[in-house]
């Protein structure tokens, strides 16, 4: 039975797990990790796929009952069960397991479970070259979002990913039904070093949080509206140096406008050498 304190809604739809992993493109050296293997059905698909193709496959289940099963089914077919909560895996064992090689990262994920997920991939060293994961349709569409929509989730994951929504997934695929309907997503792997390079992430992420602070408000008033007359006029010169309107709202910011004020702002507290 479903683990209720889990989240859990077990996908009963084949054709769906195929589009998954049709999705997630298993390739030769891969290295996958799958969060969440509950009953094994997108597990079984997985291990065929990586049998073909051959790379190597991860199932993470929190569940040790479940994970127990798991073994017992998978024990011939190469499919290595880790009975744990995959974001402590993700922080502590997940560099021991890929061992420097690409990853992919795939899974039906708990409602609950979605930004923490975010959270701890977006603060990998190495980060998935490709994640597909099944998430609530509202969050999907959240992470997808472009102006005049960007959002704070939205504009923090599409720093480091291509997010995509691949297909919507309604409520009556899954074992229990859920209250709300699902979606597929794929999230690619940006050139993140060269966006490292042109500014580091903890400052991007601290431009966000500022930024979409109070949505509601103009861009000028949740970079410069707290603080002192010298920091909101240095907010609105650098609006002005990279051309953003200051009377424009973070829903209508790209992730590249947010790059620039957030080097505009390193570049004036630190001067321009501060990369060097």
């Amino acid at each position: 039975m479903p683990n209720k304190f889990l989240g859990q809604h077990f996908l009963k739809n084949a054709a769906i797990a195929q589009k998954i992993v049709a999705a997630l493109q298993p390739e030769h050296g891969d290295v996958i990790f799958e969060i969440g293997a509950g009953h094994g059905e997108l597990t079984r698909l997985l291990a065929e796929a990586c049998t073909k193709n051959g790379c190597e496959l991860f199932a993470i289940e929190k569940d040790r009952h479940l994970a127990g099963e798991l073994a017992q089914r998978f024990k011939t077919n190469g499919v290595e069960i880790i009975a744990d909560d995959a974001l402590a895996f993700f922080t502590s064992s997940l560099p021991e397991k890929s061992r420097g090689r690409s990853y992919k990262i795939v899974g039906n994920i708990p409602y609950y479970f979605t930004g923490r997920l975010f959270r701890v991939v977006s603060e990998l060293e190495a980060k998935p070259a490709r994640c597909v994961l099944m998430v609530q349709k509202e969050v999907a569409e959240r992470i997808a979002a472009k102006p005049p929509k960007m959002n704070r989730l939205a504009a923090s994951v599409q720093f480091w990913a291509d997010v995509k929504v691949i297909a919507p997934v309604p409520r009556e695929n899954f074992l229990p039904a859920p209250k709300v309907d699902s979606a597929i997503i794929s999230l690619d792997l940006t050139n993140d070093k060269k966006r490292a390079e042109n500014i580091p992430a903890d400052h991007y992420y601290a431009a966000v949080r500022s930024l979409f602070a109070q949505p509601r408000k103009t861009v000028l008033n949740n970079l410069g509206g707290h603080g002192t007359q010298e920091e909101r006029e240095m907010a609105a010169s650098i609006l002005k140096k990279i051309g953003v309107p200051q009377e424009s709202r973070p829903q209508n910011l790209t992730v590249e406008e947010i790059m620039a004020i957030a080097k505009a702002i390193l570049n004036e507290r630190f001067g321009d050498n501060h990369m060097a």
